[in-house]
């Protein structure tokens, strides 16, 4: 007869592993939902401090809050974006989120915020590299307000600091980023291309077609129009410069010039009406 199987004993050290690791994992648990409780709710956790009383300026002041990189865009207008969290937990800032709000103003290309322990935070800007002032339509296009331009195409709100770049027209607000990127290339490669040769000359680019460029510029005493085309921006400005006591001999008052056949400079009186001079 076959023996019968012993029976089997009870494991004691599986069962008590088993009961170890329930134990370790309901405490943990509970340790990380009061400690998560108390990052939370706690007030040594909370972003420092109110919103003061409005200074001189009427600016929001938040001590808790640092900001790194911003020359331009001011402080108050980051400032406004984490307004929701003031006397809050830093804990509880939805970070993603307010760097979405912060890449909102137009003058921010990138952004980070930092969490700094206890109750801090370190937002750090990078602000858009403005290239010209763009001379922008109101209405039926006879009026116009302005407004700076990177070289990407975004517009830009004007602050208090001084600049020197030439105006940029032929672009609208009504523009996609990348048309309006377009006229800026177009404009940036003109103005390589002439380089010191049109340097405190050239105060105007149309861009409005950017493979026919036109430039207002000063040259001998008088406001003109140039039309440049799409190539040769040097060689034509420079054979008009070179030549421009004569041709203002023959022009006839005109201030209109139409440089894009090589060799060849015609006045504009009119449209429609050329007139060539002879240089």
């Amino acid at each position: 007869m076959p023996k019968a199987a012993p029976p089997k004993r009870f494991n004691w050290r599986l069962t008590f592993a088993i009961l170890f690791g329930f134990v370790l994992f309901v405490s943990t648990a509970m340790a990380t939902r009061r400690v998560q409780s108390m990052l939370l709710t706690n007030d040594r956790f909370a972003l420092e401090s109110d919103f003061l009383a409005p200074a001189a300026g009427g600016a929001p002041v938040i001590p808790g809050i640092r900001i790194e990189g911003n020359r331009y865009v001011s402080r108050e207008r980051i400032l406004h974006v984490f307004a929701p969290d003031v006397n809050k937990s830093i804990f509880r800032i939805p970070i993603a989120e307010r760097r979405r709000r912060l890449l909102g103003i137009d003058w921010v290309e990138e952004a980070s915020v930092l969490r700094i322990w206890p109750n801090r935070l370190i937002v750090k800007v990078r602000e858009r590299r403005p290239v010209a002032f763009a001379k922008l339509p109101v209405g039926n296009g006879q009026q116009f307000h302005y407004m700076l331009i990177d070289a990407q195409g975004v517009l830009l709100s004007v602050p208090k600091q001084k600049f020197d770049f030439p105006v940029l027209t032929g672009v609208t607000e009504d523009q996609s980023d990348i048309e309006r990127r377009q006229r800026v290339v177009a404009m940036q490669t003109l103005l390589t291309q002439l380089g010191p040769a049109a340097h405190g000359m050239v105060t105007e680019i149309n861009a409005a077609t950017p493979q026919d460029l036109r430039v207002s510029a000063r040259v001998g005493g008088h406001n003109v129009e140039l039309w440049l085309g799409d190539r040769r921006y040097l060689a034509r400005f420079q054979d008009f410069n070179n030549h421009f006591d004569e041709i203002m001999r023959q022009s006839d008052g005109a201030s209109v010039f139409d440089l894009r056949i090589d060799n060849n400079i015609l006045t504009v009186q009119q449209p429609g009406s050329r007139k060539e001079v002879e240089k």
